[in-house]
């Protein structure tokens, strides 16, 4: 436990990092970095889909604690890339609200998948939620900094959900297993509505 809480404030420690090349930057930069932090924290859909990543990696342990935040981020740079080039990726809204459901649903079941899956079913949502960052970058805004924005942001998301799982996890038993499948389910009902339009 101690050791999956270190990985966990190593990896939050390595995101923020590019953060410092910002601390002075040019007025573009700072308009890049701000509109690329705040893009993922302003939709419901990302929120929850990123913390469900945190406690999905939590639940899983071992390796993945690190593994399967760290690939969302990285494939969610590229899906950000395609985005901003103006690449076009079929059913991206559909995606991302699909990605809050299944990933609800992993959590609230507790789904023990192999770490090899567990990349790939990240990665492929990770897609959608680039695209959305990219394609929707401000034409004024410098692409590095609203890159290392909306990843740092997306880091510290899954930073709350591994937290989150810890604080599970410390819970125990039948309470800490009625926790996780309580916020697993109301993430996939939450999926449900914005599927619907409902939210």
């Amino acid at each position: 436990m101690k050791s999956a809480l270190k990985s966990v404030l190593l990896a939050l420690a390595a995101a923020a990092l590019p953060a410092a090349a910002f601390a002075h930057p040019a007025i573009g930069d700072a308009a890049g970095f701000s509109h690329g932090f705040a893009h993922p924290i302003s939709g419901l859909d990302h929120v929850l889909a990123m913390v469900m990543v945190g406690v999905f990696a939590f639940q899983l342990g071992g390796r993945a604690t690190w593994l399967v935040p760290t690939t969302f981020v990285l494939v969610m740079a590229l899906g950000g890339a395609l985005g901003a080039a103006g690449i076009d990726v079929p059913f991206v809204e559909l995606g991302i609200a699909l990605s809050v459901v299944v990933l609800g649903a992993i959590v609230a079941l507790d789904v023990k998948a192999p770490l090899a899956a567990a990349l790939g079913i990240v990665g492929l949502f990770a897609i959608f939620h680039g695209h959305a960052h990219g394609a929707e970058m401000p034409e004024n805004a410098a692409g590095v900094a609203y890159a290392a924005g909306f990843m740092i942001a997306t880091a510290l998301l899954h930073g709350a959900g591994l937290a989150l799982g810890y604080v599970i996890g410390r819970a125990g038993g039948r309470q800490g297993a009625f926790v996780a499948r309580a916020a697993g389910g109301i993430a996939a009902i939450s999926g449900v509505g914005i599927l619907a339009g409902l939210i």
